[in-house]
């Protein structure tokens, strides 16, 4: 199994960002995807969620409505499409298999908001 991440860097306050995660060695449409993230000294926060066929998504209360994950199963590809980002999204941002129970991660993907 593996899972990367692209599409982090550096943006202002209220910009947007696209993050991508690419997933090989498994069957990707058979398995519900999640995005969490890290910021420096924090534990880990999940931060979304999606089922297998893009039917349900749910986010965490700090990134609702501003956030909308998707996913492509013909790519075996998940999206983060962040929007109005906010200095506390900083973090490294990783996709994860699984939703309720993640059972392989990827390196993850770095974030930053700034100006």
């Amino acid at each position: 199994v593996q899972l990367v991440e692209s599409g982090g860097g550096v943006v202002q306050p209220g910009g947007s960002l696209r993050l991508s995660c690419v997933a090989s060695g498994f069957i990707f449409s058979d398995e519900r995807m999640s995005w969490v993230r890290q910021a420096p000294g924090m534990a880990p926060e999940w931060v979304s969620g999606i089922n297998r066929r893009s039917t349900s998504s749910y986010y965490a209360d700090s990134v609702k409505g501003r956030f909308t994950i998707s996913r492509d199963n013909a790519k075996n590809l998940v999206y983060l499409q962040m929007n109005s980002l906010k200095p506390e999204d900083t973090a490294m941002y990783l996709c994860a298999r699984g939703w309720t129970t993640l059972d392989y991660w990827g390196q993850g993907t770095q974030v930053t908001v700034s100006s």
